[in-house]
């Protein structure tokens, strides 16, 4: 049995249906539209910071002081994830808003991500060339964040990280009576 069987097998399990309902469809229709690439990234922050930690704090499998650092730890990584993340996506999307709107005088820069002739024809309508943007700001914002997971949000991560450490144990000094 290869693999692409067990793959397709398993596909097959899948359910598959069809959405029929109207609202259904134009609330699906309305997210699509209206919702750009940082506007999920920030939803999806905004979730995952709403559900991580608590999942962290009440991992029964290590000691108290370990799911608070790793709940800490969560925060700083999401934070920093989604600030860097929204922000490069909305920079991106920004900076091809500039480079595509069509001009003659268009610098060299400017061409490279203007859409060719024939896919001109094709986004006439503006709605259209307003998704092309969106979609190659995106696709432009996820090759650079392969390079700011490193450059920003590791050492980003790993200076919150330290503070909100530093933060509990002043807290937990102060508790304490001592001071620090």
């Amino acid at each position: 049995m290869s693999l692409s069987s067990i793959g397709q097998r398993l596909y097959n399990k899948i359910p598959n249906i069809t959405i029929k309902n109207p609202k259904i469809l134009n609330g699906v229709k309305w997210v699509g539209e209206n919702i750009s690439s940082p506007g999920n990234r920030l939803i999806l922050g905004v979730t995952a910071l709403m559900s991580q930690p608590f999942i962290d704090l009440h991992n029964k499998k290590v000691d108290e002081d370990t799911r608070k650092v790793s709940a800490l730890r969560t925060v700083a990584k999401i934070i920093a994830g989604t600030s860097t993340g929204v922000v490069i996506r909305w920079g991106c999307i920004k900076l091809l808003d500039y480079c595509t709107e069509t001009k003659e005088n268009a610098t060299k820069f400017q061409k490279f991500f203007l859409p060719s002739k024939e896919l001109t024809k094709k986004l006439h309508d503006f709605d259209k060339l307003k998704q092309y943007k969106k979609s190659l700001g995106t696709f432009v914002s996820l090759g650079i964040m392969v390079f700011t997971n490193f450059l920003i949000d590791a050492p980003f991560t790993k200076y919150m990280t330290n503070k909100f450490i530093d933060m509990k144990k002043q807290k937990e000094l102060q508790a304490k009576g001592g001071k620090q």
